[in-house]
């Protein structure tokens, strides 16, 4: 590159593309334009280039990608790459409009024939550094981590991660001047370079701490012992080559491509009409938004909308005289839709008071209310009975809209000052949740992937650990705008996820139909709570702490004296030293593993550690359940009170926590027990509702197999008929043997399970089990075809689809490595069912609760566990509530075979069984 004028201190900014290629199409959920043409990678990708735009001031910038064809490593190396699978053809057809893209936002884009986007990222970066220049890459690579120095710094956007000089010693171990002969010896599987066998950071931290440099290491390989110093002897030769490829070269030709940084890279502004065009084209209507209204601040009056805020400019107001709160409850009232968000004193909404609320009606505008900020310091605040008299007509209206972020504990902490909110119209908790399930919800994640904004954490504003404080001491100026920003970020988070679900029909309508509604349920049966009686769960506590004193005896005994129960280092040395017993598997350290699944293996044929096992089960029982059920009894309502988490488990099933009633075991007596502490009141009954045999119900609706849609159909039992096809017999001649068998098929089968898993399961030869599952397909070809299908199309979309059309994210489906992408295999066919059952029991809630206040009945569902949900029922209802469950159950969908609710009552949750 020619001289330059001076550039001493002004910042280079790169970004490495080809990283984030790959990381963008993997990490967005499968987006399609108004074409049907896929545009996740190129959401992501813009979104990521606009965020540094807005974070990072940088005179000169480019967007680096690797071009087709071979480089000079290939030369080097021919099976550089070599195991590289083809790039997915969904992103091969998004490269285009990607460097279209780069182009429009002002980005500089480099893509030189021959050289790697890692080796000009190195070039420009020390052409920079000698120029005087800071130089700030962007990058997911660990490989540019060599190019580090007191002036060259890596940021990774999708990890929020940087790495200066400290950031790589702290992250690898080892300098940055050292990382290409750690990269040498623990080689790199991406790119087919192989390492040292068996070495891997750790290894290589250790040898490079004790030698000093790879040359050093290699002068003393005689010296290291064991296997892996084996492994380093053989491989010595190649390991010049290895440093050679994994090292980024710094002096590359870019000469016809790189005139100079002033002609070159200059940051330029954006190109709007181009960005327009584009985001058009592609269906960002939220970014066409935002184009078209900045044009319109440019040219007064050609829109009606209001111009949104430069440079991330924000208006916040704090709401401290009755002037400011007549003002603000004309906007929301007059607003088509408010974003609200409250600030308390506690994340458990039952016992949490009022600190603050805030509200958005425009994006970039919010404003805070203080009502119980304490401290010396703290401003007069208004009163909080009479602020909440004047908002009441407002929260309680179904016609003035509300939206916010995860609004069922917002709601619950209102109804603890007598408010029922209604009009509750979006959760951009659930929009999240609906789009991309797989993916973190909170606010700040959400915030940082969808609007490129880095928000004030809780911490930021109330300290960390010990020292934390409450939102009630937080001084109101701090309170002020990071409460402001909740709502605001929220109303914003909203445009950017419901424009991405409404034109779907299956995401709008598990949105809009399941979880939208199925949020207002929970909160009522979160508020219900149940009556446990903790007298009988202390007696059993104290009979599980005298049950786990004789365990512990029985144990020393076999064991030939004392060790502690939950050590896997003592466990292990009296297991595999001691008594000798066989080795089922290892730990990633090379030890023997002590695992449950370990314990369960060797159960079969050695007492010790099924003593163990009843040892554990027993302990976590007591510490779970008897011990703690009884101290979270809520002081005011003498009930416990679950929370029921909406929007964790991928296939769209609840999670209840603290306390965790979805684990309660029963199949064993002592879960059971604790069931029959989950009482009815005097005068009532504990009633159970539970979907029959749902997910293979699902599984022949889905496949549309002839014979399970006959069996199903006719009522028949269907363990029973699948022994009769499989064994070939007729269902009178099947033995209770072969039954169990075919419960064990049907039901494995549906998770994945493989002739391995079969055989395991069975105590049976593989071959015996490959026989069956061949037997199976064989007379149900429809369940065979719909597990081929599904893998195929789960590969090709990356997601499978409930009944209802929820999308169940499979990342790992085309990479990862063997296991994982097997497990996601397992996961395609098994999680259309749990989802779509899922479904139901959410749809089950919705009518239910819709039935129970429309007839104005005593009776209130009080848990959901499974495919159960669980009343409180007047003693004078019981019979009605018994007929009307299952039909309402049974009538929420219609499949291709018909649904079945088995009902039960009784006076606690176990009888109702």
């Amino acid at each position: 590159m020619p001289e330059e004028r001076n550039l001493e201190g002004k910042t280079l900014l790169l970004v490495d593309g080809s990283s984030y290629l790959y990381r963008a199409y993997h990490a967005m959920p499968d987006l399609r334009g108004p074409d049907g043409e896929p545009t996740g990678a190129l959401y992501g990708i813009i979104n990521m280039l606009r965020r540094m735009r807005k974070e990072v001031t940088a005179e000169y910038s480019a967007c680096v990608f690797d071009a087709k064809g071979k480089t000079f490593r290939d030369e080097w190396y021919p099976e550089y790459k070599a195991h590289r699978p083809p790039m997915p053809e969904p992103l091969a057809r998004q490269i285009e409009p990607i460097h279209v893209a780069v182009r429009a936002l002002g980005w500089p884009l480099l893509m030189i024939d021959g050289v790697e986007a890692d080796d000009v990222i190195g070039t420009l970066a020390r052409e920079a550094e000698r120029h005087g220049m800071n130089v700030i890459v962007s990058t997911g690579d660990k490989d540019l981590a060599q190019l580090v120095t007191d002036h060259v710094t890596l940021v990774n956007t999708m990890t929020n991660e940087t790495l200066d000089r400290e950031g790589v010693i702290a992250r690898f171990g080892v300098p940055p001047e050292r990382i290409v002969d750690y990269l040498s010896l623990v080689g790199d599987t991406v790119d087919n370079v192989p390492g040292v066998e068996k070495c891997g950071p750790k290894t290589a931290v250790k040898w490079l701490s004790q030698y000093g440099t790879l040359d050093d290491i290699v002068a003393h390989a005689d010296e290291i012992k064991g296997a892996v110093g084996e492994n380093l002897r053989r491989a010595l030769d190649f390991l010049p080559m290895a440093r050679k490829l994994v090292t980024v070269e710094t002096a590359c030709d870019l000469n016809g491509h790189v005139a100079s940084f002033e002609d070159t890279l200059v940051t330029r502004p954006e190109a709007r009409e181009e960005l327009r065009d584009l985001f058009m084209r592609h269906g960002f209507k939220t970014w066409l938004r935002e184009v078209e209204m900045a044009a319109a601040v440019e040219e007064p009056g050609s829109a009606d909308e209001p111009a949104p805020l430069v440079d991330g400019e924000r208006n916040y107001e704090t709401i401290l005289t009755w002037e400011q709160f007549d003002a603000w409850l004309a906007k929301i009232d007059a607003a088509e839709i408010t974003a609200f968000d409250t600030e308390t004193t506690s994340l458990d909404a039952m016992t949490a008071k009022l600190v603050g609320m805030s509200f958005s009606v425009e994006p970039g505008h919010a404003a805070y209310l203080p009502l119980a900020h304490r401290g010396p310091d703290a401003p007069e605040q208004l009163p909080l009975d009479e602020v909440l008299a004047k908002l009441k007509p407002w929260f309680e209206s179904a016609d003035k809209k509300k939206l916010g972020q995860h609004l069922k504990y917002d709601e619950q902490v209102l109804a603890s000052y007598g408010i029922e909110m209604n009009g509750v119209e979006h959760d951009t908790l659930l929009e999240s949740y609906v789009l991309e399930s797989h993916r973190t919800h909170d606010m700040d994640s959400l915030a940082l992937r969808h609007l490129g904004v880095k928000t004030i954490k809780y911490e930021e504003v109330a300290g960390k650990g010990a020292q934390q404080i409450g939102f009630d001491e937080v001084p109101v100026d701090k309170a002020s705008e990071y409460a402001a920003e909740d709502a605001d970020v929220t109303l914003q988070l909203h445009r950017a996820l419901y424009p991405q679900i409404e034109p779907e029909a299956g995401l709008n309508h598990v949105y809009r139909n399941i979880e939208m509604p199925t949020s207002r349920v929970l909160r009522k049966m979160e508020r219900n709570g149940v009556l446990i009686d903790a007298e009988k769960l202390r007696v059993q506590s104290n009979e599980i702490a005298t049950r786990l004193i004789e365990l512990e005896r029985d144990a020393y005994e076999l064991a030939g004296g004392e060790f502690n129960l939950g050590s896997p280092k003592q466990i292990g040395q009296i297991f595999f030293e001691k008594l000798q017993l066989p080795v089922v598997k290892k730990t990633p350290s090379g030890a023997p593993s002590t695992d449950e699944e370990v314990l369960q293996k060797l159960a079969e044929d050695y007492p010790l550690p099924k003593l163990l096992l009843e040892h554990r089960g027993l302990s976590k029982l007591k510490s779970t359940y008897t011990d703690k059920l009884p101290r979270m009894v809520n002081p005011l309502t003498g009930r416990v009170h679950t929370n029921y988490a909406q929007a964790v488990a991928v296939t769209g099933r609840l999670a209840s926590n603290d306390p965790n009633l979805q684990n309660i075991p029963v199949r064993t007596a002592e879960g059971r027990r604790i069931r029959e502490a989950f009482i009815a009141p005097p005068g009532h009954k504990i009633v159970s509702a539970d979907y029959s045999q749902i997910e293979l119900r699902i599984m022949a609706h889905i496949s549309g197999d002839e014979s399970l849609l006959r069996a199903f159909s006719q009522g028949e039992d269907i363990h029973r008929a699948t022994a009769a096809e499989v064994f070939g017999v007729t269902p009178l001649e099947v033995s209770s043997d072969q039954r169990r068998i075919a419960k064990v098929i049907n039901f494995g089968l549906i998770y994945g399970m493989s002739s391995f898993g079969l055989a395991s399961n069975l105590g049976i030869t593989r071959d015996a089990a490959k026989l069956y599952i061949d037997r199976y397909f064989a007379r149900y070809p429809g369940v065979a075809r719909y597990m081929d299908e599904t893998r195929a199309s789960a590969k090709a979309r990356g997601y499978v689809e409930t009944v209802f059309g929820r999308r169940l994210w499979l990342p790992e489906i085309n990479g990862g490595n063997g296991p994982r992408r097997q497990a996601a295999e397992r996961a395609a066919i098994n999680a259309p069912m749990q989802g779509t059952a899922a479904d139901l029991i959410k749809l089950s809630m919705v009518a239910v609760q819709k039935w129970l206040e429309d007839s104005r009945v005593g009776s209130k569902m009080i848990m959901q566990v499974h495919d159960e949900l669980i009343l409180e029922v007047p003693d004078a209802e019981l019979d009605l509530v018994r007929k009307r469950l299952p039909e309402l159950m049974c009538s929420v969908a219609a499949l291709k075979v018909p649904l079945v609710a088995e009902v039960g009552a009784g006076a606690n949750w176990e009888e109702a069984h």
